[in-house]
């Protein structure tokens, strides 16, 4: 039997898990929020399988993502990352995780960060109907409104593209194509508001 993806994902294990069992699953919980994030923002200028095979990597040098451990970091840490070549060695990006963990700690002290991620589609899952995955925006008015209150607030590498590839990722938007295997199900998991 033949399994039906999204036209977007290899034949590598990874990716394919990946796409069956995280991508487009709604995610409320804060610090895996605050994770891809941050992870999304890595993907910038590279294909996000490369991020995928490193994300262990990445947990493991930041903490595995707790934002008060990432916003503790210092100079020292980012220069010893530099040299660590289970992540992406930018300078930038490395400096925009502990940013975006400083901006965390500041923004949930008033609120969740899953509400604040959510408030951009109302806390539901808008639902696409894709024949072709290539047919699916790089961004909407929700990724830009998104992308400029997340800079508003001091966060790094998270521009209208990058949101809008989270936004699928965490189930805001089920954007896999109708003929997916797992696009009945992301509908049933959909979150309604």
């Amino acid at each position: 039997m033949t399994i039906t993806r999204c036209g977007w994902v290899s034949d590598d294990p990874i990716y394919q898990q990946y796409h069956d069992e995280v991508w487009g699953r709604p995610e409320l919980n804060d610090q895996q929020l605050f994770a891809k994030l941050c992870l999304d923002g890595q993907q910038a200028g590279l294909s996000w399988i490369t991020i995928l095979k490193k994300q262990p990597a990445f947990e493991q040098a930041f903490h595995q993502f707790d934002p008060a451990k990432v916003a503790a970091m210092t100079d020292d840490d980012v220069e010893r990352l530099m040299t660590n070549k289970g992540i992406i060695r930018s300078r930038a990006k490395i400096k925009a995780i502990i940013q975006n963990a400083r901006a965390y700690l500041t923004l949930t002290e008033t609120q969740s960060f899953s509400d604040f991620i959510w408030q951009f589609t109302d806390y539901k899952t808008i639902v696409n109907r894709w024949e072709d995955y290539r047919t699916a925006p790089t961004s909407t008015s929700e990724s830009k409104a998104m992308a400029k209150a997340l800079k508003k607030a001091g966060f790094k590498f998270v521009g209208e593209t990058i949101c809008y590839a989270f936004m699928q990722a965490v189930g805001m938007v089920n954007d896999h194509t109708i003929d997916c295997h797992c696009y009945n199900k992301i509908c049933e998991l959909a979150r309604e508001g």
